[in-house]
């Protein structure tokens, strides 16, 4: 099998977009959580979440979005992730349409790219490739045989 400059090096970095924009998303909504802890243990006991979860959800949006900005413990960070929206979707936005206020579009959205990172992992450009050497979570496949034998 050819391979090229494209499998190589750049898909490589297919990852560092996605990974900083989805960042910038959890930052930009964790940031006012913490800015207004107690306003936001008032909104989770309104829609039924334990107010007690606003600190841990809120810490986990702005350390977590700084985590996949750097590229460290991208899997990690982004199973969290879509266990959070997940919840959200449950506990918030289900009874919801699809788009609108209010919707549930956009925790899709972040569901699918959390879960694109879990699978991909942090890609070049990060803490874990390019400073430790190593991923800080496992890898689902390990080595491209294993993906031969699915075949």
């Amino acid at each position: 099998m050819e391979t090229s400059i494209w499998s190589k090096g750049f898909a490589s970095l297919a990852p560092l977009p996605i990974r900083i924009i989805m960042g910038i998303a959890f930052i930009t909504h964790g940031l006012p959580k913490l800015g207004n802890i107690e306003g936001t243990k008032g909104f989770f006991a309104s829609v039924g979440i334990p107010p007690e979860l606003a600190l841990p959800l809120a810490l986990l949006e702005v350390t977590g979005g700084i985590a996949l900005i750097l590229g460290i413990a991208t899997r990690i960070a982004s199973m969290l992730f879509v266990v959070e929206m997940a919840g959200a979707i449950i506990m918030v936005n289900a009874a919801s349409v699809f788009i609108a206020g209010g919707g549930y579009e956009l925790d899709l959205l972040l569901i699918s790219i959390a879960t694109s990172l879990l699978i991909s992992g942090p890609g070049r450009m990060s803490v874990e490739k390019d400073i430790l050497k190593r991923e800080l979570f496992p890898k689902i496949i390990h080595k491209q045989e294993k993906i031969k034998s699915y075949n």
